[in-house]
């Protein structure tokens, strides 16, 4: 073992009379440095999953490319266009729907909701659709009350609607087979604007995502009922709902989608739509991960204040090393290797701790919030294996930095001076 290492184990270890100040310090630094890092683990992997639980709710309800004229004129052949979006290199799945606003009515309540069309072949919105639903069935979707009401010529039955949980219960349509009314606007020539359209619904089922603002103002119904609230041509589709094979390829997917159809049609892909969002969910990552990183630097300087204690109550020992021939470079390294010490434990320390309070709040789901203002009832940990040997990495870095001024201090103390009133 070199005797640079061995010195610098023996200052760490060596219970002498005198040296309490020292060890409190160390003891503090070594503290100071593993919450630290594990402060800074577990602020990542929450903002990590906030962030993957927030893009996967997201896409789990809308589209990955949104598809529409840019005209703003209903698609009229879909079915071709559908096909031909299907042969372009990046595009899994390519479905017909609507995004229309209405008023819904029900028994305690009205409130604003988003009308999502299903196409018969939808098989990602009827797919997701199970695996939310909560009470009901999504076949109800498979027939459209407007073309059965038009064939047998008599009173229009009720729209299915599958619709969120919070929606439900604002409206009081809690229950499959609860009946309230729909409301939407239809555009009229004389006088022109909009004209009130009011159709019965009934609640075919109901589904809950976790996301509020899905939960609370989405509703699902037949791709063609659905197109009848827009006042658009029955076979129509105002939007191509279009899902890529790897979302972090969006842009680059839109973008051949753009160039195969030409400028008649525009497109919008979720990494657009949800811009301001993921935005400030990075700068409030930054944000934490900068004061966490001062905590840290903080906790750093202690190592100083330690070691800067070592070569004071050491000086006799140091000017001795030198007397017997000892390098300044030997010298440093000593206090070099007594602060990477106290870093490299404290780090490792914070890296298990970080990871068992990871493991432990997201099993029990111990951070929760309010679902109404942070669309979320509970936060997923996420923490990533470079994001964590990075925090890591970087405490005992300035670990090290801290022991540039006590090292050099030790290095050049002059035997003569200090041995002269020993």
């Amino acid at each position: 073992m070199p005797y640079e290492l061995f010195l610098a184990l023996r200052y760490l270890t060596a219970r002498r009379r005198g040296r309490a100040a020292a060890r409190v310090t160390a003891l503090a630094a070594l503290v100071g440095i593993a919450c630290g890092v594990a402060a800074l683990i577990v602020a990542l992997a929450l903002a990590n999953g906030f962030r993957d639980e927030m893009r996967d709710k997201i896409l789990r309800g809308t589209a990955h490319i949104t598809l529409t004229r840019t005209d703003g004129q209903p698609i009229k052949d879909w079915p071709a266009l559908v096909a031909r979006l299907r042969t372009v290199d990046g595009i899994a799945a390519a479905e017909p729907t609507t995004y229309t606003g209405a008023l819904l009515n029900g028994p305690d309540n009205a409130a604003y909701t988003i009308l999502r069309g299903v196409a018969p072949d939808s098989t990602r919105t009827r797919t997701d659709l199970r695996r939310t639903l909560i009470a009901g069935d999504s076949e109800a979707l498979s027939h459209n009350t407007t073309h059965d009401s038009r064939a047998a010529n008599e009173e229009e039955p009720p729209v299915a609607l599958i619709i969120g949980a919070e929606l439900a219960t604002r409206t009081g349509l809690q229950s499959v087979g609860a009946e309230g009314w729909l409301i939407t606007g239809e555009r009229v020539a004389e006088p022109p604007g909009l004209a009130p359209n009011a159709r019965r619904v009934r609640v075919a089922g109901i589904f809950r995502t976790g996301l509020y603002e899905f939960d609370s103002a989405w509703a699902y119904l037949a791709l063609a009922d659905a197109v009848s609230f827009e006042s658009a041509p029955q076979g129509s589709a105002p939007v191509i709902s279009l899902e890529t094979e790897d979302i972090y390829r969006t842009p680059e997917t839109a973008a051949r989608v753009r160039a195969t159809l030409g400028a008649e049609f525009t497109t919008v892909d979720w990494q657009d739509a949800n811009r301001p969002l993921f935005a400030a969910l990075a700068l409030e990552r930054r944000t934490v991960g900068l004061i966490i990183a001062l905590i840290l630097f903080v906790a750093a300087l202690n190592i100083t204040t330690t070691l800067v204690l070592v070569v004071t109550e050491r000086r006799a020992d140091i000017a001795s090393l030198g007397a017997l021939g000892a390098r300044a470079r030997s010298i440093m390294l000593i206090f070099i290797l007594e602060g990477a010490i106290i870093g490299a434990l404290g780090a490792l320390a914070g890296v298990a701790l970080g990871l068992i309070a990871c493991f432990l709040g997201d099993r029990y789901g111990l951070v929760r919030l309010p679902s109404a203002v942070y669309s979320l009832s509970a936060i997923p940990f996420h923490p990533h294996a470079s994001e964590t040997m990075l925090a890591a990495l970087g405490a005992f870095v300035l670990c090290l930095l801290a022991t540039v001024y006590p090292a050099r201090t030790a290095a050049r103390l002059r035997p003569a001076e200090a041995l002269r009133y020993e």
